[in-house]
């Protein structure tokens, strides 16, 4: 009979996985509740939480590796959240089938100049090979911006630094830019927001309607798979 005991280092690391699981979760939730309470762009919980969290690690004197490790299964569950958008763009599909072309042509070149400038920028300021080839999908949601960053040779974590930091300012210069803008349709609104702000961009457009939430979350997607696709042809010729 196989021994089903569990050893110390074992014990530990479960203890360890669902401390840092309980810490992340519960930051999270408590900067929703700010969120909610005092709607502004520094209050959002892509930003209050990894603060929060970041704090306790330091007080902590924890290691990194070891907090990416026990929650990394969080990490995975990025993938099926970004499936979900799914549900609101089928919701409506009259709208995009009307305006697809539009909307495939700006996912196209918003990613290509996103995607280059990033590159050519962090080349200008002589910055580490890897760290650039991490930059450059930073203008994507997270799963598909960490897959594109492995393949090209870029660090993932890394990238997944760059996805928060571009989606905070993103979805602050969008409400900046649609008060001085003439942006009345859903359709420009939501994808400016999915274009310039991913995730951050779209929880941000479904605030302002429906219409504008699906098509957020359709540019989004359609930004990842493009990146996806052309990042590796991209960073191959850039090198």
């Amino acid at each position: 009979m196989p021994d089903l005991s569990f050893g110390s280092s074992t014990l530990a690391a479960v203890e360890t996985t669902l401390f840092w699981s309980a810490v992340t979760i519960g930051c999270y939730l408590l900067a929703r509740l700010v969120h909610r309470r005092m709607d502004a762009w520094w209050t959002t919980p892509l930003l209050l939480a990894p603060v929060a969290v970041g704090a306790i690690a330091l007080s902590l004197n924890a290691r990194y590796d070891s907090y990416a490790a026990s929650t990394h299964w969080l990490v995975l569950m990025l993938g099926p959240a970004t499936v979900a958008f799914a549900i609101p763009i089928h919701a409506q599909r009259a709208l995009i089938r009307r305006y697809w072309p539009v909307l495939l042509v700006g996912v196209v070149v918003g990613s290509a100049i996103a995607m280059g400038t990033a590159f050519l920028l962090a080349a200008l300021l002589d910055l580490p090979q890897s760290l650039q080839l991490s930059l450059m999908p930073r203008s994507t949601s997270t799963p598909f911006a960490m897959t594109v960053s492995g393949d090209i040779g870029g660090i993932p974590d890394l990238t997944a630094v760059f996805v928060i930091l571009t989606g905070i300012s993103g979805a602050a210069l969008g409400d900046l830019l649609m008060k001085v803008m003439p942006l009345r349709s859903a359709v420009s609104r939501g994808a400016l927001l999915g274009m310039g702000a991913h995730a951050a961009g779209v929880a941000r457009a479904h605030r302002l309607g429906g219409q504008e939430g699906s098509i957020a979350g359709l540019v989004m997607v359609l930004a990842g798979l493009f990146n996806v696709l052309m990042a590796p042809l991209v960073a191959g010729l850039l090198r």
